[in-house]
């Protein structure tokens, strides 16, 4: 018998004994794993990395570690795990700045088509607060007050180019009013601003800005997304300005050329750990609402933001160096 005819048959055997073949999956992972996360240790964002690091070591019996890449607004870290070994042993965490950064930055060490997306997994609400004597209590009548007193309404964010950022100029755009953008920091800084009676509003993560909220430091005027955030009957954007709608994210990114049999297997358990209630409900705890998607949805997801922020960014003349 030649070998043409009994390679084949040699093929069957194994596969049916339970040899895995090259890029199955199946004998993924063959040992330590590395999640890169873009920003700095602590945080919500490392909560939930380290939270589905844990079970995923659980689940695969491997080291799963954690490294921190953080800067250029993510771009330090995506750009590690493009650059990494295409084989899974190396995937990253990614928030909007993914969609945001091709037309926010003059120059890019990766384009987004150096990645391959393997899932969504949770949805960061965004909200506007405003001081609790500010002379308006909802979205419709700060609209109203930025239009009578125009060029006296001014509102923090985290950073020049972040989501609530780019959040804030499409609501402008779409309410036709204006208010002056005070860039911060991060987070911190911005809400001792606003305490403090240095400006007038701040656009945060929901989740940044509810503790002060419910101590009387802030009034909450809305939330972003398009449903109330669980749990709360904060009115959303939306009932003010139809069909406006910004969120923020975080997904699971690898290099290009990993393997597909290996992407739907970090897929498939990251679904997994997120399906365990008690890991969904701390996530849940810290603001965010757990979306697991397939890489073929996630990859959709971000197309689509990156058409939508490529003309808010465009149109408002915003750069970040």
């Amino acid at each position: 018998m030649s070998w043409r005819r009994i390679g084949p048959c040699l093929l069957a055997v194994a596969l049916s004994l339970g040899f895995a073949a090259p890029g199955s999956g199946q004998e993924f992972p063959k040992g330590p794993v590395k999640i890169i996360i873009p920003f700095p240790p602590g945080g919500p964002t490392d909560t939930v990395g380290r939270l589905i690091a844990q079970k995923l070591q659980e689940i695969w019996g491997q080291q799963v570690l954690i490294d921190y890449k953080p800067g250029a607004g993510t771009a330090i870290g995506v750009d590690f795990v493009a650059k990494s070994a295409p084989d899974g042993h190396t995937f990253g965490m990614v928030n909007s700045s993914l969609a945001v950064n091709p037309y926010l930055r003059k120059t890019m060490p990766y384009q987004v088509k150096d990645l391959v997306m393997i899932t969504q997994l949770v949805i960061l609400q965004q909200a506007i607060v405003a001081k609790p004597d500010a002379p308006f209590n909802n979205l419709a009548e700060l609209i109203a007050y930025a239009k009578k007193n125009p060029g006296t309404l001014s509102y923090g964010t985290p950073g020049a180019g972040s989501t609530t950022h780019l959040g804030a100029e499409l609501l402008k755009r779409q309410a036709g009013f204006d208010m002056l953008h005070v860039p911060y920091k991060g987070s911190a800084p911005a809400h001792t601003e606003l305490m403090g009676g240095r400006i007038d509003i701040v656009v945060d993560p929901f989740l940044s800005v509810i503790p002060y909220v419910k101590a009387g430091k802030m009034k909450m005027i809305a939330t972003l997304g398009d449903r109330r955030v669980d749990g709360y009957d904060y009115p959303i954007a939306a009932e003010t300005v139809p069909g406006f709608s910004v969120v923020g994210l975080l997904g699971f990114v690898a290099p290009a050329a990993t393997p597909k049999a290996v992407v739907a297997k970090i897929q498939a358990d990251t679904a997994r750990v997120l399906a365990v209630p008690e890991t969904r409900k701390r996530i849940e705890e810290l603001g965010m609402e757990v979306v697991t998607t397939r890489p073929e949805q996630f990859e959709a997801l971000i197309q689509s933001e990156m058409q939508r922020w490529s003309r808010v960014i465009s149109e408002a003349k915003i750069e970040v160096e």
